[in-house]
């Protein structure tokens, strides 16, 4: 993992904040990107969010897409977690069929 980065940013009218482009380009954060803004004891955690779709896709239609992010070259690398991650979803998935 690497080292964590951090800089500091000023808070802006209305309470915008400029993420650091270093950041922003490592957590594939864009404008208009939806991100989670939670309370922790330490501070605040900022971190990205995903809108999850509210209907039911095919089999083919997830495909379609997570063939479009990755040809799109704006996709972010997956660690091992993330893998095993998706796996565990997937395998969830199939087994609730």
């Amino acid at each position: 993992m690497a080292t964590p980065h951090s800089e500091t940013s000023k808070v802006g009218k209305r309470g915008t904040l400029v993420i650091p482009a270093k950041l922003r380009s490592r957590f594939g954060l864009k404008e208009g990107s939806l991100v989670i803004a939670e309370e922790t004891p330490e501070g605040i955690l900022l971190r990205p969010a995903i809108a999850v779709p509210t209907t039911e896709l095919t089999q083919e239609q997830v495909e379609e897409l997570l063939l479009e992010g990755i040809n799109s070259g704006e996709s972010t690398d997956m660690t091992e977690a993330d893998w095993n991650n998706l796996r565990q979803v997937v395998q969830t998935v199939r087994q609730a069929q």
